[in-house]
């Protein structure tokens, strides 16, 4: 062999492995797009947790966002996603218990806890929602039907005592982060809300709701589709890192 077709050779060869080697690390050459649904309080480390999903695998991953109630209709309904993260264990279950779900893949992602938020002034306390109710001011909650926060602030009140003396002052949004809005837009004086949303503008005026008054706030994850890439976002939302992120974001974890 010539000295030209040797040195050919190996720069073909070079050229060849380099070639190979670039598709094996390259992950847009499989990247896929995941669709998961998403309860509204878990937005924020929704988003990072996707970021960090999509800077490990190359996958993109669309966030659908919205109550939990609302969701499991518009799945009931054929919406196509691939994993849908609740606020509650109640539709999870139910949807697996459908036959609507890959099987054994529901589990507990987060434990929720609720705050009455105020935004300005001083920090609420047990018993600033009885107080509100003489300057007829309004209670934001979500939708006790279609969100487990709003179901669980109805708990609270219940369990306070307080429910029948403001129900006629408690205005509903479709979630909790309606609700949020509600008072952050001044329509309410206060706003049971996820601790979750609070810690994500810092914000300290806040009374962190004792767990024992209300149901727990139990939040699982269910996978739709049974595809390679969902089942590795299914993988990661239960590892370490996935974990550590949830609980920095004011939740609980199993």
């Amino acid at each position: 062999m010539t000295a030209f077709m040797a040195n050919t050779t190996s720069r073909w060869w070079v050229s060849f492995v380099i070639g190979v080697s670039s598709l094996a690390m390259s992950p847009s050459i499989s990247a896929e797009t995941l669709r998961v649904a998403v309860a509204s309080n878990f937005s924020a480390v929704a988003h990072q947790l996707a970021e960090q999903f999509e800077l490990e695998t190359g996958h993109a991953v669309v966030l659908l966002l919205g109550s939990s109630g609302k969701h499991v209709a518009q799945i009931r309904h054929g919406l196509k996603v691939d994993l849908f993260l609740a606020a509650d264990a109640i539709r999870p279950q139910a949807l697996e218990e459908d036959g609507l779900i890959v099987a054994d893949s529901r589990f507990t992602y987060a434990v929720g806890r609720l705050v009455l938020w105020q935004p300005s002034g001083p920090t609420p306390t047990a018993s600033s929602v009885n107080a509100l109710n003489l300057g007829a001011s309004k209670v934001a909650v979500a939708n006790p039907k279609l969100a487990p926060y709003g179901a669980a602030a109805l708990h609270v009140l219940n369990a306070l005592g307080y429910f029948d003396a403001i129900q006629g002052s408690l205005v509903y949004g479709e979630n909790v982060t309606q609700a949020y809005q509600f008072a952050y837009s001044g329509h309410a004086s206060v706003a049971f809300v996820a601790y979750s949303q609070v810690l994500a503008r810092a914000d300290e005026h806040y009374w962190l709701v004792p767990q024992q008054l209300h149901q727990p706030i139990t939040q699982q994850a269910v996978l739709l589709r049974d595809t390679p890439v969902a089942r590795q976002f299914h993988t990661y939302l239960q590892s370490t890192k996935a974990m550590e992120l949830i609980r920095n974001h004011g939740y609980d974890t199993p």
